[in-house]
């Protein structure tokens, strides 16, 4: 892949922060447009919560966690710490999966009992007790493949469907080598003659030039999903201020691939 130039690496920084902050403000204005949280009493203290528990809130803490998930993953790419970026982008893959698969239940108007399954194990508390220990909540996992399977075939996607979602789970499968430290993802810190472990990350290397490929394609899917979540919540003037810097984001990739700015 073409290695960047620091002017193109700017550019390319300064669209991402762009975008970063274009999201942030969709989240906040999204979430004032569901009921806001409450205080819940705990012990002597108390937490926030989303009491009703509804659909729209559960979009609105996705996309905030997707938001703050990005701007880690573009942290530890800056600093060269493409593992640990990867890491992230397994976590995003799920967040991306769940808000368009919220989404399209709204947006189809095809809600279904797996999406009352994924809501109640969303909201459920952590723990039941005071004390950790004598808890005895158990979170149930909602089927991935269920949730791959349901966005393929209610998003419209007709053609090649089982190759779509084999497609996903392979992605899924790559990263989770990073998030377990499986020995092939971890001998990518291995470089050099003699060969050495990279344990500062992996600055100036081409290892990290192809991770800014990687999170860019997760910026352009974070910013489809923000779309996603204004159709779902039915504030059509946003989706159009979405999709009408979806053109200035998609320069990212002539810039990654040819390594020629504009």
């Amino acid at each position: 892949m073409p290695r960047s130039n620091p002017n193109q690496r700017e550019q390319l920084d300064r669209v991402c922060e762009t975008t970063l902050t274009n999201m942030e403000g969709t989240v906040h204005r999204l979430a004032g447009q569901v009921p806001p949280p409450q205080r819940v009493p705990v012990g002597n203290s108390f937490v926030f919560r989303h009491v009703e528990k509804s659909i729209d809130q559960a979009i609105v803490q996705k996309l905030a966690r997707m938001v703050s998930t990005l701007h880690a993953a573009r942290l530890l790419l800056n600093h060269g710490f493409v593992q640990e970026q990867g890491v992230l982008q397994r976590v995003l893959d799920e967040i991306l999966d769940d808000i368009l698969f919220l989404c399209l239940g709204i947006v189809k108007n095809r809600l279904t009992p797996l999406h009352e399954k994924y809501l109640e194990a969303f909201f459920q508390e952590e723990f039941d007790d005071e004390d950790p220990l004598k808890s005895t909540q158990k979170r149930p996992m909602i089927s991935r493949k269920k949730i791959h399977a349901y966005n393929t075939q209610t998003g419209g996607i007709t053609k090649n469907q089982d190759q779509i979602r084999e497609v996903m789970r392979t992605i899924s499968k790559a990263y989770s080598g990073y998030v377990h430290g499986a020995s092939p993802h971890i001998m990518e810190m291995c470089v050099g003659i003699p060969p050495r472990f990279l344990m500062r990350g992996m600055a100036n290397t081409s290892r990290q030039e192809m991770s800014r490929k990687d999170l860019w394609n997760y910026f352009y899917r974070g910013s489809m999903a923000c779309g996603f979540a204004a159709m779902a919540l039915k504030d059509i003037a946003l989706v159009r201020q979405i999709f009408q810097f979806l053109p200035e984001l998609e320069g990212i990739d002539k810039i990654i691939r040819t390594g020629r700015g504009s």
